[in-house]
């Protein structure tokens, strides 16, 4: 490992707030001048109003300093109005919270080892509903027991997942200290075993534990943690959808096929030629938001600028409503002013949603920074996948960001011709 260097935050280090395992730590590029505890703070106003623009131009410029990160998320995602008060934001919180807490207590009747500090890495029932207690030392200890063959199929659909979320859990962020702790490990499985069972349409699926980590590390109450990610997943959860006969991002790497055809036509023909017209090796880049592409600093750097540069004022109203058309997304003068950069250029040109998320133009920058490599030495899709694996740990989050902000431009300019 080369030599340890940090984030540096107004002269703290990184290190003081993610702790990294020692044999774990590498060079990561400064973040650049962040939106501060004292410039968060002093963007709200007496009674709780913030001042949103002016907080998404400073996270636009370096990211958000780590002690305020889970807090600022929060409204990056849609959790909260920015044109609320302190006193209407608790009240929502204080409701999620019991929420959460009602649904946590469901699942403890089912499985009692939630909620216990410990979790499970070993089937629990079988594919037709019989107990594998007796071979699974964790629900043992819990004084686990079911009488006879567990018959209602969300029960059983969801507990047959939940050993494989324990398995996930063990995989998740090794590198950081903060997962040494059992407690912390069962937490994350805590998580997401609730959010399987709250949205048993999509359930669980690998990758899922990717984007949930940082939220638990990030809030210290469990419930918060779980809406941030409950919050995420709106943006995410068709990514995750694997019972349609094809793959969940299938549609962003439509829009990625078509966004390269315009941009660079030779590089699509080559991909083509080469069987890879369908984009798929960008598949793991899509759907879990280049986790594995960057380091854990790194991508929580990524999602924050990402996600305050897509950020529209209306996405507390539009989930609230749980609306799902994009009308919700449109804005007068005032709003557009409060939008994030690529957001912005989306709304004044009609761009749907979904398909045409920051993530895919990030990936047709990537792509176009390995333009010349990829024609000269690819000769199959094995070389393509090996090229782009060569971006792990080199990729500068910022400039990819301002890449694609520059390929967005390039494309709508292109598709109006």
């Amino acid at each position: 490992m080369s030599g340890i260097l940090f984030h540096k935050y107004g002269g703290e280090d990184l290190d003081s707030y993610y702790p990294i395992r020692p044999e774990c730590q590498a060079d990561v590029p400064k973040a650049g001048k962040t939106l501060s505890a004292r410039r968060w703070h002093a963007a709200f106003s007496e009674d709780g109003h913030l001042d949103i623009a002016k907080v998404l131009r400073r996270i636009q410029r370096g990211g958000i300093h780590p002690s305020i990160k889970g807090l600022v998320w929060e409204f990056l995602l849609g959790c909260y109005d920015p044109n609320s008060t302190f006193e209407e934001r608790n009240q929502i919180r204080q409701q999620r919270r019991q929420q959460y807490a009602a649904w946590k207590t469901e699942c403890q009747n089912i499985v009692p080892i939630i909620g216990s500090g410990k979790f499970i890495t070993a089937a629990i029932v079988t594919d037709d509903g019989q107990s594998l207690q007796d071979s699974n030392r964790d629900s043992l200890d819990q004084g686990w027991h079911v009488d006879g063959a567990i018959s209602d199929k969300k029960v059983l659909q969801w507990m047959l997942g939940l050993h494989q979320i324990g398995l996930d859990v063990v995989r998740t962020d090794r590198s950081l200290v903060f997962y040494e702790s059992e407690t912390n490990q069962a937490k994350l499985w805590d998580v997401l075993a609730i959010y399987s069972w709250v949205d048993n349409d999509i359930g669980y699926v690998q990758g899922m534990n990717d984007i949930c980590s940082p939220m638990i590390v990030l809030l210290e109450n469990e419930a918060d943690a779980f809406w941030c990610f409950e919050h995420t997943m709106r943006r995410l959860r068709e990514n995750f959808r694997t019972n349609t006969g094809m793959i969940g991002v299938q549609s962003q790497l439509s829009t990625l096929s078509q966004i390269i055809r315009t941009i660079d036509p030779k590089l699509h023909q080559h991909l083509e030629d080469l069987d890879g017209g369908e984009y798929l090796f960008a598949f793991r880049m899509l759907m879990v938001l280049f986790r594995r592409e960057f380091s854990f600093v790194d991508a929580l750097y990524l999602w924050e600028l990402m996600w305050a540069m897509e950020y529209n004022p209306n996405i507390f109203s539009l989930y609230e409503s749980n609306s799902s058309t994009s009308d919700g997304r449109q804005v007068n003068d005032k709003q557009l002013k409060q939008c994030g950069k690529f957001e912005r250029k989306n709304v004044k040109t009609g761009l749907p949603d979904k398909t045409s998320a920051l993530s895919v133009f990030l990936v047709a920058s990537v792509l176009e920074t390995k333009n010349k490599k990829l024609l000269r030495e690819a000769k199959g899709l094995d070389d393509v996948v090996k090229i782009l694996a060569d971006i792990t740990g080199n990729l500068d989050a910022k400039k990819a960001c301002n890449e694609a902000l520059k390929i967005q431009k390039k494309y709508l300019s292109k598709s109006k011709k």
